[in-house]
């Protein structure tokens, strides 16, 4: 698939009366992906690629402060100092931290996993969902299928190998040590076993178990099991109310707040900024711009399950909302994103008569930022192409995650709009 897909948005977005002005303070609350490692990968990537970045395009080295983590063991916080010569502004970060949920999920046994992923597997197949998958995005689907097709694999080489065990040692062949089943039976399962043990590192750096739990969850919750995450999601919601009212009581202007959610940590945002909306009036009604940005997401996997009513009134809530600009961002080499997916047209949403203002839907173009020579190496890395949205550019372009969580724009005026050009009038 190319980058030729054209890029549109549901409905009208908001309009600012007035010109723009650079962005001097912003907030970004970022949510992750399904990710067991968390509390240490996001914060070792943003430095590392934001160096990156300064280098490539001759920009000051901007350091990020120290990450602190916060009391209630909720966030991981770092600040990163305005820059005048590029009308960088000030910025202060949150990682809004999950990973202990998904570390529950990969301690349970495994076989209850499996189990898990058999059951889910199975629904999604027979209620035509996974055909759903298929045709948003045939490589999604791919990877979707891909522990069940492995699981299947394994079962299908461990029975060969306890057969053929049982066929060598057991009575009945005469080249055979003519072992009674008792003992041949348990023996080739037990070899069975231990092989698929033996396989262990490779199946992890095979992303074996991290697709196998990451589908699990995506499946429970669209059937609004995991009342853990629906929690947690009021926590981060709660969070970002108590972080602006503190903003507010201190008497501190925030020029934007920016939700930022990637992967299956997309959905998320789109949650905590529903629920943010919902319960703070003052949110996107003055001079601080709300916004949101979902990269790479994973929302339909979710979204188009029959139990995900409380995430279609969510998204509902945000599609009619003038007080907050959603972009989504995909890309169409990207494996685990479904390019172009408009939650308006796709989704069974009740938006009350109203008329929808979001989400602008905008394509990455993976192939304009990667430079020619790394595109071809890390095109059949799902993964590394995955990252992509959150590592430094090769080559300037619309879609620019520093310029975007660090830049002088708003989001709504970096999509829709020319670039911003800081004057020496305009730096702070």
């Amino acid at each position: 698939m190319s980058d030729t897909i054209p890029e549109r948005t549901s409905g009208m977005l908001p309009q600012d009366a007035g010109v723009q002005r650079p962005v001097l303070r912003r907030h970004v609350f970022y949510v992750p992906g399904y990710d067991p490692e968390g509390r240490t990968r996001y914060r070792m990537l943003f430095v590392r690629e934001l160096t990156l970045h300064a280098k490539r395009f001759g920009e000051p080295k901007r350091r990020p402060g120290r990450a602190v983590m916060g009391a209630d063991g909720l966030s991981q916080r770092w600040t990163v100092a305005a820059e005048p010569e590029v009308g960088g502004a000030e910025t202060s970060y949150d990682v809004l931290l999950w990973d202990d949920l998904v570390l529950k999920d990969f301690a349970r046994w495994r076989i209850v996993s499996v189990v898990l992923l058999l059951i889910g597997s199975l629904q999604a197949i027979v209620s035509g969902m996974m055909v759903k998958f298929y045709r948003l995005n045939w490589k999604y689907g791919n990877v979707i299928l891909y522990p069940l097709g492995l699981i299947l694999l394994l079962t299908l080489v461990s029975g060969l190998i306890a057969h053929q065990i049982h066929a060598h040692l057991g009575d009945g062949f005469g080249h055979s040590a003519h072992w009674p089943a008792w003992v041949t039976v348990p023996l080739g399962v037990a070899a069975g076993i231990v092989w698929i043990k033996s396989l262990d590192i490779l199946l992890d750096r095979a992303f074996f178990w991290q697709l196998l739990n990451d589908w699990v969850f995506n499946w429970q919750h669209g059937q609004g099991w995991r009342r853990d995450y629906e929690t947690r999601v009021d926590a981060f919601a709660d969070l970002v109310v108590e972080r602006l009212a503190a903003f507010r009581a201190e008497g501190t202007e925030i020029d934007e707040v920016l939700i930022l959610g990637h992967s299956t940590g997309a959905l998320t945002a789109v949650e905590v900024a529903a629920r943010v909306l919902a319960v703070d009036p003052e949110i996107g009604t003055g001079t601080t711009a709300f916004s949101l940005l979902t990269l790479g997401s994973g929302l339909p996997i979710v979204a188009l399950q029959s139990g995900a009513r409380r995430v279609h009134s969510d998204i509902a809530s945000l599609v009619v909302s003038d007080r907050i600009v959603w972009v989504d961002y995909y890309a169409p080499q990207d494996w685990m994103n479904f390019p172009d997916f408009d939650p308006v047209e796709r989704l069974p949403l009740d938006l009350g008569g109203r008329a929808p203002r979001n989400p602008l839907v905008r394509s990455a173009k993976f192939r304009e930022i990667i430079d020619p020579e790394t595109y071809i190496k890390v095109r059949w890395r799902p993964f590394r192409m995955h990252f992509q949205f959150l590592f430094a550019n090769d080559r300037r372009g619309e879609y620019d995650f520093f310029a975007m969580a660090l830049g002088p724009q708003r989001l709504r005026d970096r999509v829709t709009g020319p670039r911003i050009v800081i004057s020496p009038a305009d730096k702070p």
